[in-house]
């Protein structure tokens, strides 16, 4: 809420212009956050006496009055399943730091009740992570209203709208025939719905690559969890307190790797020499811990995403987001494998048994 000022009257925009001495449209132009978006030129210094007046006469921009105006409410919707993941995290570090400059706030919806939120909220563009099969036809009704969404989903077309598709299965392969090189005693860590459903082909991309090795997947190396850190966590130091544990562990998403990590730290175990541990994912977090995290995923992902979903949300056409098309299309993001200290190269010679 606005503050008022001595004489108890709301501030206002002229109030503002009058005080920096600025007219009404610099006040609007400047508070906007268009400065640097092809419209008029407005000197910092010009810029900076406007938001010390604002700041001064406790002015807020009336939100709702300006999304009337200009159809616009300068924000876009988050809807992340797991906030705690490390990948989530990643996505609302990148689209926060696209949209500061542009004025734009990202709210983020932690609950993945998205078609309950989005028919009585308005946002410029929403990104939502994750859609059951009971959910497509309402993107569809969404996007004919004209709702903009760039959507997460491996097996989705675009109708309407935005499709960020990503193959996890030859990604996750990789990832497995990796520790293959050093390893022949690996562990899978997975969440308990990803044996024949959800993340399944994470979870088969394990057994296949272990199935043409020639090497026999054992029921005892396979931690399933219920799908929180904490899970994860539990899965990984049940596993590596066997007596006969595994040299390696191969982790369904990052966030369970790290767990892994802590829980190998903690038993004693010196992560990347006693056990290797890979992920997927290619976070921002894996890649800043220490040791940093071995992964596969694609390049540059959470930078691209981030600025096609701006993109969309200022109607910016063209395809300087990373390859993204002029109108709502299919993006795809090809995986690779990042080596880092926590499941170092290996070779024959050095195979861990």
């Amino acid at each position: 809420m606005a503050k008022t000022s001595s004489t108890g009257v709301r501030p206002t925009i002229r109030m503002v212009a009058e005080l920096a001495g600025v007219s009404t449209a610099t006040v609007s132009y400047v508070l906007s956050g268009r400065r640097g978006d092809g419209g008029p030129g407005v000197s910092d210094p010009t810029a900076e006496k406007v938001k010390a007046a604002a700041e001064r006469l406790g002015y807020r921009p009336n939100q709702a009055a300006r999304a009337i105006r200009t159809g616009r409410t300068n924000t876009v919707i988050l809807s992340l399943t797991m906030l705690s993941d490390p990948w989530s995290l990643s996505v609302i570090e990148a689209v926060q730091k696209a949209a500061a400059p542009l004025g734009i706030t990202p709210m983020i919806l932690g609950d993945a009740d998205w078609v309950k939120v989005l028919g009585t909220h308005n946002a410029d563009a929403v990104f939502v992570d994750a859609v059951s099969k009971g959910q497509r036809d309402e993107l569809r009704k969404l996007a004919e209203h004209g709702t903009t969404l760039v959507v997460f989903d491996e097996g989705l077309d675009a109708e309407g709208f935005d499709v960020i598709r990503s193959i996890a299965g030859p990604g996750c392969r990789m990832a497995v025939e990796h520790l293959l090189h050093g390893h022949r005693k690996i562990a899978c860590l997975t969440p308990a719905t990803a044996q024949g459903t959800s993340g399944g082909a994470r979870y088969r991309a394990y057994s296949e690559a272990l199935a043409a090795a020639g090497i026999a997947e054992r029921e005892d190396y396979v931690g399933l969890f219920d799908g929180t850190s904490a899970g994860a966590y539990a899965a990984a130091t049940r596993v590596l307190s066997k007596p006969d544990r595994p040299t390696a562990i191969y982790a369904t998403t990052d966030f369970a790797a790290v767990s892994a990590i802590n829980a190998a730290q903690r038993l004693g175990l010196a992560v990347g020499a006693d056990v290797d541990i890979i992920g997927v994912g290619n976070t921002v977090e894996g890649e800043r811990m220490s040791p940093s995290l071995s992964t596969v995923g694609p390049v540059d992902f959470f930078d691209k995403l981030a600025r096609l979903l701006l993109r969309r949300a200022t109607g910016h056409t063209g395809d300087s987001a990373g390859g993204a098309p002029k109108e709502p299309g299919v993006l795809d993001f090809p995986w690779h494998l990042f080596v880092r200290e926590s499941a170092p190269h290996r070779s024959a010679a050095t195979r861990l048994y």
